[in-house]
């Protein structure tokens, strides 16, 4: 009887295991500070500009810490513009539009998971990509027409161009993740269509709802052009202000800054609260249904 050889692979020490653990976190953070780094600079700049007066904004070479520091910027930029209006204004625009485009989004992203409807998914994207100024001057032409230029209806209408197409696409990701037998099961004790939406999918697709809700706040808040082209002079909207800093004689670097920090920081704000949500409502769109 012939023994058998064996043959076992050599062991690793768990200092290999360290070094390798170490490398590929270190690796990692070097990764996320190359991708991060650029903007983290722009935006430490920026509140560098905001926080110092014009002269030191323009000296050579230039001077990153403000010694001293100044709120004059911002003062400025609360004296050149109703800013407080132009933030109502923002909101009202912003959160209509988006509470509109989650009442046709979501039961759209629904209905074109559940049908496999790839061409209505197609249009969806191709709305999505098309860009903004495309839609535009028919639009403009439509409300100076029906009299409607300079309120706020044409803004929050044009709104749900960017908004509803960023709804139904991310929404349509969710319910095909979802199990289709939860709602088959639904149905069958009795539920109508609609009911198996509304506590079936609907519960299930809520992290999806939350990114959805989030990322059509932010596009709708950042906006500029729609608010430029559509609205009057009680009507803009906070990125307009940042505009209402720029003059003919010189770019003032200072309140251009602070009214650029002011614009940014709700949406900064929203993100860091919610960033737990949206990754997690990313994660839960990624993962497909049995």
């Amino acid at each position: 009887m012939s023994g058998r050889v064996t043959h076992t692979a050599p062991r690793r020490t768990p200092l290999w295991y360290r070094l390798r653990r170490w490398l590929g976190r270190l690796g990692f953070g070097l990764a996320v500070l190359a991708l991060i780094s650029p903007a983290v600079l722009v935006f430490l700049w920026m509140l560098s500009l905001s926080l110092k007066t014009e002269l030191d904004n323009t000296a050579w070479p230039p001077v990153f810490l403000p010694d001293p520091p100044t709120l004059e910027n911002y003062r400025e930029v609360f004296a050149r513009n109703d800013f407080l209006l132009y933030a109502w204004n923002s909101v009202v625009v912003s959160v209509t539009a988006t509470g509109l485009a989650l009442l046709v989004g979501v039961p759209a992203g629904y209905g074109i998971a559940k049908m496999r409807a790839m061409r209505a998914a197609a249009l969806i994207l191709i709305a999505r990509i098309t860009p903004g100024l495309s839609y535009l001057i028919p639009m403009f032409l439509l409300f100076q027409w029906l009299e409607l230029t300079g309120t706020l209806l044409p803004i929050i209408v044009a709104h749900l161009v960017i908004t509803v197409p960023i709804v139904v696409w991310v929404m349509i990701s969710f319910f095909e993740g979802l199990p289709g037998e939860l709602e088959e099961a639904a149905l069958v004790d009795g539920a109508t269509l609609w009911q198996a939406f509304r506590h079936v999918a609907m519960p299930l697709a809520r992290p999806g709802i939350t990114v959805a809700t989030i990322l059509a706040f932010i596009f709708s808040w950042n906006n500029f052009v729609f608010a430029m082209v559509l609205a009057g002079r009680e009507t803009r909207t906070l990125p307009v202000a940042v505009n209402n800093m720029l003059t003919f004689e010189q770019i003032a670097w200072g309140p251009l800054s602070a009214a650029a920090l002011l614009v940014t920081l709700p949406v900064l704000l929203l993100t860091l609260l919610a960033q737990r949500q949206i990754v997690a409502g990313l994660t839960a769109g990624g993962v497909k249904g049995a």
